[in-house]
């Protein structure tokens, strides 16, 4: 058969998803993300490794950024075909980059003014990587799929969206192609999620597929129990409260911020915690609130239960959404303990770097990190034990209680990567091991290996390779 499968992202590194398949005249994209770790940023402003204008399709697992945000610059540079994904999934995916480009537009205009003033030229270009009209210019590509439903993309070629559990309307996708009387099959897992997670229904499973091109961001380790978010979290609240201080909460506005406010409201339903102020201060995370109430069919059984018992995590006392710029200035002045979550979740930029600049140096105060750090962020300094770092071009000295649950993944860990594969009722011919860092994804490796003996490797990147 004649099928070529090339790694053009998320390769021994965990952000920059971007997969093509090469078959029976289509060219396929799988995801197109943006590069988040800094060491790699510099990729998000190279040519596209294939031409756009010679894309046929972009086929998108979820809406995070390091799956989604360089569609607009994939359209600016000449892309004029399908962008399909699940109806959640478009819905969330138009916030998301319609924010980003803001932020794109914003750090432009803040890295040129500041650069001006201390006479020198930074390391990217000083104009936004695109902008709020190339990202509304995307939308119109977009078309819909439902979960189960086999979509044509080309003669010989489908691809069918499964539930992934990872994010609302995320997906697992199967590539099917048929040359003759032969078939192959593909499956891309994008962001595998977890069982018995808050909100959302397990990922699916499969019984058999040719190739597996899966992820492995905690490949090399487990979570915590689920059962012991709520006493670290409550933990952590009330020694903070009776400190005097804030609890800071980086967080990502999809998903992350959906399960934090679920948690925080069976804690205070359980009376677990003090009836503090919690700020939701992140327009886009609002946003995407407004698209999990409309979508309440992908809930599980108990997120439906609780809406039927009008006890939603999305309204409950001393919640309150922080909108306007204005309103999140005045969160500086706090005179009581409060939680602010804000974005972005990796404290790449956001209204978030502001509240740690209120914040990071006081040791009464908390930073909460509940998602994942890549490697090079912001975030991931403050983590790994930096006693200083920079925010808006000043260090800033780091005495707050910084602390990390990572239980609020909403990835599959090393077990439950095992648990999904072990599904499989036939070996697939190669399992390609990507989205990791190449640590997690040795270790993972290995340990897939040993386990099930089956086929796997981590492609390298740019690696262009022949299916069987």
């Amino acid at each position: 058969m004649d099928i070529h499968l090339s790694f053009l992202g998320a390769t021994r590194n965990v952000t920059g998803s971007r997969y093509l398949v090469e078959a029976n005249n289509v060219k396929l994209l799988v995801d197109c993300g943006l590069y988040q770790e800094r060491d790699f940023q510099h990729r998000n402003w190279d040519p596209f490794q294939v031409p756009p204008g010679k894309l046929d399709v972009v086929l998108l697992t979820h809406a995070h950024l390091d799956h989604c945000g360089l569609l607009p610059k994939l359209v600016k540079d000449g892309f004029r075909g399908r962008i399909i994904c699940t109806p959640a999934t478009a819905d969330i995916t138009e916030i998301i980059l319609l924010d980003a480009a803001k932020l794109q537009e914003e750090d432009a205009a803040y890295k040129k003014k500041r650069h001006l003033r201390e006479g020198r030229q930074g390391p990217y270009p000083e104009i936004p990587l695109y902008t709020i009209e190339d990202a509304e210019t995307t939308l119109p590509y977009f078309e819909t799929t439902e979960y189960d439903q086999p979509v044509i993309i080309g003669e010989g070629i489908e691809a069918t969206f499964y539930d992934a559990g990872h994010v609302l309307g995320s997906a697992m996708i199967r590539v099917k192609i048929t040359q003759g009387d032969e078939k192959r099959s593909i499956v891309f897992s994008g962001d595998l999620g977890r069982w018995d997670r808050p909100m959302l229904e397990d990922p699916r499973v499969f019984r058999f597929t040719d190739y597996i091109v899966m992820e492995s961001t905690y490949g090399d380790r487990e979570h915590e129990e689920t059962l012991e978010i709520g006493d670290n979290l409550a933990d952590i609240i009330n020694s903070t409260c009776n400190a005097g201080g804030n609890i800071i909460v980086p967080s990502f506005a999809l998903q992350r911020a959906q399960e934090i406010l679920y948690y925080l409201n069976i804690l205070q339903m359980e009376d677990r915690i003090p009836d503090i102020k919690v700020y939701l201060d992140s327009p886009m995370a609002i946003k995407v609130t407004e698209v999990f109430k409309r979508h309440n069919e992908l809930y599980d059984r108990e997120m439906k239960r609780l809406l039927r018992e009008d006890r939603s995590p999305f309204d409950f006392p001393g919640l309150t959404m922080v909108e306007t710029a204005e309103e999140s200035k005045k969160l500086n002045y706090l005179t009581k303990p409060s939680m602010i979550i804000a974005g972005s979740g990796m404290c790449t930029g956001g209204r978030i770097k502001h509240h740690l600049v209120n914040n990071i140096s006081r040791p009464e105060s908390t930073i909460l990190f509940i998602g994942y750090q890549a490697e090079g962020t912001l975030g991931r300094h403050i983590i790994s034990g930096a006693k200083s770092v920079r925010i808006f071009g000043q260090p800033r000295a780091v005495r707050a209680r910084i602390e990390q649950i990572n239980g609020f993944s909403a990835h599959a860990d090393k077990s439950e990567l095992l648990r999904w594969l072990s599904r499989l009722e036939v070996n697939p011919k190669q399992i390609f091991i990507t989205h990791g860092e190449i640590e997690a994804a040795e270790k993972f490796l290995e340990f897939v290996t040993e386990k099930t003996g089956f086929n796997a490797t981590i492609p390298t990147y740019n690696s262009r390779i022949a299916l069987e």
